[in-house]
């Protein structure tokens, strides 16, 4: 499929057109054209020329909280559903987190830090496992997928869950620590922060997540087949970026009462959870994802690196 002047405008409008309706009026979301022309358009032609009607394509996704990993791959799927003619699905590592109920009883078994969703631990690996294998199976024929509601730190309801009804050409499995890899032993010894200091001083929790990275989450990040990674410059960028985020939570929910909205303290503490293993992906990801999307302190894709062809 060659991009002509004509498709490009279809493209633009229908991606511009999600941008907007993803947006609060504190939003500024600047050079959107550049983003979709430059970077994500030539990346769909990439996937589209990897992708195999035969069975599913696994996209993996990956970027620091904040970096726009919803928004950018839903203009992906957009592109390759429209323009190249792709059964597309995407969904996204946090809609598998296990119930609060569930976080609760591995919060006593193991530790108490494991309440806090985020962290490799905290997913259902079960049913990542079952929907990787089942959705590759030749009698694929149908499949229902849970979808997690962070306003209430919680599952939905089964009538709200995705239904796969059809094999996808393409899965987009996002999410902040997908393709992670673990750290050595020696290096979990070291505090990272506050939080780690004071609540994890025998290094139960991190050796914990540390040892789930090494075993289930290989298995399952070994099956992706290609993987794109949303670098930011640095982890105080996320915070920024993620202390935003809350607030666009709060502004988009219509039901104020019951929802587990966090404060500024709250969002600072909840990312130190997630500090080890997203600076660990700063220094270790570049080396091995397929495709870097550098980002800049706007929000901006300022460039991209092809690591594989």
């Amino acid at each position: 499929m060659k991009l002509t002047n004509e498709c490009f405008g279809k493209v633009k409008k229908d991606c511009l057109k999600f941008i907007q309706s993803q947006e609060t009026k504190a939003d500024k979301f600047k050079n959107k054209e550049r983003m979709i022309k430059s970077f994500l358009i030539p990346l769909c032609f990439w996937i589209s020329k990897k992708a195999d009607k035969k069975k599913p394509y696994f996209v993996g996704l990956a970027g620091g909280q904040g970096t726009g990993k919803t928004t950018i791959s839903s203009i992906i799927k957009i592109i390759l559903s429209k323009y190249f003619k792709l059964k597309v699905f995407r969904i996204s590592i946090d809609d598998f987190y296990k119930t609060r109920k569930e976080r609760i009883s591995l919060s006593k078994r193991v530790h108490p830090m494991l309440l806090t969703r985020g962290v490799p631990g905290t997913h259902d690996i079960n049913i990542m496992l079952s929907f990787f294998r089942k959705v590759k199976s030749k009698k694929f024929k149908k499949l229902k997928l849970p979808t997690f509601n962070k306003a209430i730190d919680d599952r939905f309801e089964k009538k709200y869950w995705y239904d796969l009804n059809a094999k996808p050409d393409v899965i987009i499995f996002e999410g902040w620590c997908v393709g992670a890899k673990s750290e050595k032993n020696n290096s979990l010894k070291k505090n990272i922060n506050s939080l780690e200091k004071a609540n994890d001083q025998k290094q139960v929790w991190r050796k914990y997540v540390n040892q789930q990275l090494k075993s289930k989450y290989k298995n399952l990040y070994s099956q992706l087949n290609c993987l794109i990674y949303l670098k930011a410059k640095n982890f105080s960028l996320l915070q920024k970026w993620r202390l935003k985020q809350e607030r666009k939570l709060w502004l988009n929910s219509r039901k104020k009462s019951n929802l587990k909205i966090m404060s500024k303290g709250d969002v600072i503490n909840f990312m130190q959870t997630y500090q080890r293993i997203t600076q660990n992906m700063f220094k270790k990801m570049p080396k091995y994802a397929s495709i870097i999307l550098n980002l800049n302190s706007n929000h901006q894709i300022k460039s991209a690196v092809y690591r594989i062809k």
